[in-house]
């Protein structure tokens, strides 16, 4: 009788499972900190050895592309090629500003954080001491205006820590399938204008690249316990509380 009455109790539904945090901002993979730190050191590495030799290991391939390069732009104006320049340039920093600035509408002034130090700082701490230990000459006759040091890439690191910011705080990761792409293509246009204008070496887009990755995965490291607070405050719709 007691079997009974015990098997006859009804059973209750299993509780929901706890409402997962919001997919924006993107949370930090496992080893960020780890391979930011890494694609950081190899740059720093190439610095260092152009700053003690006068003729590194790759210049023969950087020679050979930048020949490459000079008998191919016979063929073309370079019209994309400036516009990507002037867009590397000041424009660089006025679309992280306004990128920025859009967060900070919407109160999501942890990712605007994020950005400005991925983006805009990082660019003075990080790129800028790092052409003045390398101290490399720019290729010969370059098409538009330059300062000196050519190593590594500002234009570069400007595209790819945009592409990065960008795509960590304002697509979900749905649209993150197909802007990762689309973030690659136009970064991949840079750098094939920097060596079109004869204004970097091949190796200094590269280490512009790397550069702006690194900064990227450490500071996004640096920054995951605000971005997640942010993301539990979107699901939550309480960000201005």
């Amino acid at each position: 009788m007691t079997h009974s009455s015990r098997s006859s109790r009804p059973t209750h539904p299993p509780a929901p499972a706890p409402r997962p945090p919001h997919h924006l901002p993107a949370a930090p993979p496992r080893h960020a900190l780890a391979w930011g730190i890494a694609l950081l050191l190899l740059p720093l590495l190439v610095a260092l050895l152009l700053r003690a030799v006068e003729r590194p290991f790759f210049q023969g391939l950087d020679d050979w592309w930048e020949a490459s390069v000079n008998n191919s732009s016979a063929a073309g104006d370079g019209g994309f090629a400036l516009v990507l320049d002037r867009l590397g340039g000041p424009l660089g920093m006025i679309l992280p500003l306004l990128l920025i600035g859009v967060l900070c509408v919407y109160g999501r002034w942890r990712s605007s954080l994020f950005v400005l130090a991925a983006a805009v700082a990082a660019n003075v701490v990080v790129l800028l001491p790092l052409k003045r230990l390398a101290d490399r000459p720019r290729p010969p006759h370059p098409w538009v205006l330059v300062n000196e040091g050519s190593y590594p890439s500002g234009q570069v690191f400007s595209a790819v820590t945009l592409v990065i910011v960008a795509g960590l705080v304002v697509f979900p990761p749905r649209a993150r399938r197909w802007w990762w792409p689309v973030g690659a293509t136009y970064v991949l246009a840079m750098m094939g204008s920097r060596t079109w204008l004869h204004a970097q070496w091949l190796s200094d887009t590269f280490a512009g690249a790397l550069l702006g990755a690194g900064s990227c995965l450490v500071l996004w490291r640096v920054f995951a316990p605000l971005l997640r607070t942010e993301a539990e405050r979107m699901a939550a719709d309480s960000l201005w509380l």
